[in-house]
């Protein structure tokens, strides 16, 4: 079958199986800067493997997600398959991106020439695999199951020479007589060698395999800031998504991945709901970003050693900052450890085990616990804190306060606070449990509160009691 002909058939391919769900993960209606999630308001928190669940045979995904549902997390990234990575690729000891030989499975089928770069045949671009869609779709019915959103992430560039030299895209690695250039040409419309129709093909049909799952969205590109990845590129992979689900009873959120730490978004394509950055700490990324109406995500983070106290400082400080998605990389999950229990090196590039999650866990109870959508990032209500102590807020002014302390310290802080009787209570952000609560009648202005004792940080909640 030509690659014209399959393009014009495979946006129907699952159409006809598309099964009774909810609707898919949206923007909350009142709040866009959240989301709506089987009829809930919904911050997305998790803490993941290395995205290789789906393209590494080796690695249990069922294991992993139910991991990851029983420590009440809900995310993780996958990526599509189309890339992969070398063993030892930036340190990583037990890389689920980097399949072992012959343990690789990517959307495209195998040919029956060999010559793949890591072991089997060579791919044949024109021809779709059962056997991984088949894979992709068991894996999203798990997640689904278990309540776990799916960021498919589509595309990754390559950093370097050796990650192209195992693409599948890669002239060497292929029948088709394609890609036949650097790997910063790849993921451009006019210096690709040929692969734009393939990379479109591949869209389409992975968005019409996935269709009739509620629990996805879709990114177009991990890290396109590098590797030579156009932004016409990235914009044409958007418009491809949204005119194959035209045709489809689902339409999906549709991410950006806009930089590492924090960047001003400009001339925003209209359909893309998501603003996902990674290593997004100090999380400027949503102060400079809020007005657009969106969900703003940290889905990535790593580089700040392998202990807890950074992550979790990061998680807490995006979220109450008004991000609405945070996705910690978890390097305790690998093939043979599915419920993240290995014991990584501490040169691995950042941590994740099982106390973070369990960490993770109270940050997701905590903002939960709010009325969320009616808050607001708040640098107005905290007047005053220790030296050494930074504050992030979250309010709902006059209701309903989240309030993240980072930094060792004792003493008070100072609030301006409106006139009312409001329950007080604060959280150890280590362990879940209450460290002190209180009532306060306040006649209005400044109130004082006498910081509990905290190892590192601490939250507070303030309702107004009726």
């Amino acid at each position: 079958m030509t690659v014209l002909v399959f393009m014009a058939t495979i946006a129907v391919a699952c159409a006809a199986t598309v099964e009774a769900a909810s609707p898919p993960l949206r923007l909350h209606p009142d709040n866009p800067h959240y989301f709506l999630f089987r009829g809930k308001p919904t911050i997305i928190i998790g803490s993941g493997e290395h995205y290789g669940a789906v393209l590494n045979l080796d690695f249990d995904y069922v294991r992993y997600l139910e991991t990851l549902s029983r420590d009440g997390l809900r995310h993780t990234r996958t990526f599509s398959g189309v890339y992969c990575e070398q063993y030892g690729a930036f340190s990583i000891a037990r890389n689920t991106l980097a399949p072992a030989p012959h343990r690789y499975i990517t959307p495209w089928a195998r040919s029956d020439q060999a010559g793949y770069a890591n072991g089997g045949n060579k791919f044949d671009l024109s021809r779709f695999d059962p056997a991984y869609f088949a894979r992709l779709r068991d894996f999203m019915t798990q997640a689904s199951r278990r309540g776990v959103v799916v960021e498919m992430n589509l595309y990754c560039p390559f950093y370097g020479d050796e990650m192209w030299r195992l693409s599948p895209m890669n002239a060497a690695n292929n029948v088709n007589g394609v890609g036949r250039v650097t790997r910063t040409d790849v993921y451009t419309l006019d210096r690709n060698g040929g692969l734009l129709l393939y990379h479109e093909a591949v869209v389409r049909k992975i968005v019409a395999e996935l269709n009739d799952f509620d629990n996805l969205y879709y990114e177009i590109c991990n890290e396109p800031y590098f590797g030579g990845v156009t932004m016409d590129w990235q914009r044409r992979m958007v418009d491809v998504i949204v005119e194959t689900e035209r045709k489809l009873p689902r339409k999906h959120l549709i991410s950006l991945n806009i930089a590492n730490g924090s960047a001003e978004v400009q001339n925003l394509h209209p359909d893309v709901s998501i603003l996902n950055f990674h290593y997004a700490s100090p999380p400027n990324a949503v102060a400079v970003n809020y007005h657009l109406g969106r969900p703003i995500g940290d889905n990535e983070t790593g580089f700040k050693g392998t202990g807890d106290t950074h992550y979790r400082m990061e998680a807490w400080e995006f979220i109450l900052a008004g991000g609405a998605l945070f996705s910690h990389l978890d390097y305790s999950f690998v093939a043979g450890h599915e419920d993240g229990t290995f014991q990584y090196p501490p040169t691995q590039p950042g941590g994740g085990n099982a106390a973070f999650r369990k960490q993770m866990r109270i940050l997701n109870d905590f903002i939960h616990g709010f009325a969320f959508v009616r808050m607001r990032p708040d640098a107005a209500t905290v007047r005053a804190v220790p030296k050494g102590v930074r504050a992030r807020v979250l309010s709902e002014d006059g209701q309903q306060y989240a309030i993240y302390l980072f930094g060792k310290a004792t003493g008070e802080m100072t609030l301006a606070l409106p006139k009312g009787r409001y329950a007080v209570q604060w959280l150890d952000t280590i362990n879940g449990s209450v460290a002190a609560s209180q009532t306060l009648n306040h006649g209005g202005g400044e109130a004082r509160l006498t910081l509990p004792a905290y190892a590192e940080d601490v939250a507070l909640s303030i309702k107004r009691r009726r």
